[in-house]
């Protein structure tokens, strides 16, 4: 019978994969090791949390409107129908007349999307569109609204409303409230003989308030009457409050 020697083969690998497996064992100790110790280690360095803001009110320069068209007959006679093509072109006309872009002008909705069938089965049928205008003041509005028939307004009423340099007056206003942060980081610091290191967090507040306009007849309905319709519309302005969270080292 043959015992394995130092020169064996069997031996030298033997030997070999003991020493791979102890150098394992003794890298995975070793990683074990580092990350709990990296998990484990505080942040040491003294902080100062502030918040900042910065605010501004301004009137709303763009206005989404919606006005809905009807069909009528004339003088209460069914055989004098003012057909709504008639009534669209009357509205197109007095859109290029106020001086409003045509693109600003398009249609939401169509009553009765096969109108025509509608028609030939029900001569009495009345279709009603209904169309959004955008309008950067209401004088044009009014304007507008001086130049077709009331009788063919169902309503009118305001969508929404924006201001056209909204984007940069964000910006501007961040820019304050990260400033103003600051600032009162550097007067706390001071009260204590310290002062404001590098910010280590900064978190984006936002603020804002786009109220709803404020009809003073409620609702901007037509009058059914030769006169023109010109509401009067009382818009509270577009509120932006911007704040920011910054975490400042507080240093000798």
């Amino acid at each position: 019978m043959e015992y394995a020697t130092n020169n064996h083969p069997f031996y030298k690998l033997n030997t070999q994969i003991q020493t791979h497996m102890k150098q394992f064992i003794i890298l995975a100790i070793f990683s074990i090791f580092t990350t709990q110790l990296f998990s484990q280690t505080v942040d040491t360095r003294r902080k100062i949390e502030v918040n900042g803001s910065s605010e501004m009110e301004v009137t709303p320069d763009i206005i989404y409107l919606s006005i809905s068209l009807k069909e009528y007959f004339k003088d209460n006679n069914s055989k004098k129908k003012v057909e709504i093509n008639t009534i669209e072109t009357q509205l197109y006309n007095a859109v290029q007349a106020a001086g409003i872009p045509k693109e600003n002008l398009t249609i939401n909705n169509i009553s009765g999307y096969n109108y025509q069938w509608e028609k030939k089965k029900n001569p009495d049928f009345l279709v009603a569109k209904q169309y959004r205008l955008k309008v950067t003041n209401l004088n044009s509005y009014n304007k507008l609204m001086d130049a077709i028939d009331a009788k063919a307004v169902q309503y009118t009423n305001v969508e929404s409303y924006d201001y056209s340099k909204i984007e940069p007056l964000k910006k501007e206003l961040k820019i304050k409230a990260l400033k103003a942060a600051k600032e009162k980081a550097d007067f706390l610091a001071a009260a204590l003989n310290n002062r404001v290191g590098e910010p280590l967090e900064i978190q984006e507040i936002n603020n804002e308030s786009y109220p709803q306009p404020i009809y003073r007849a409620n609702m901007m309905t037509a009058k059914v009457s030769d006169e023109a319709f010109s509401p009067e519309i009382d818009f509270k302005q577009i509120k932006l409050n911007y704040q920011m969270r910054v975490v400042f080292e507080l240093v000798k």
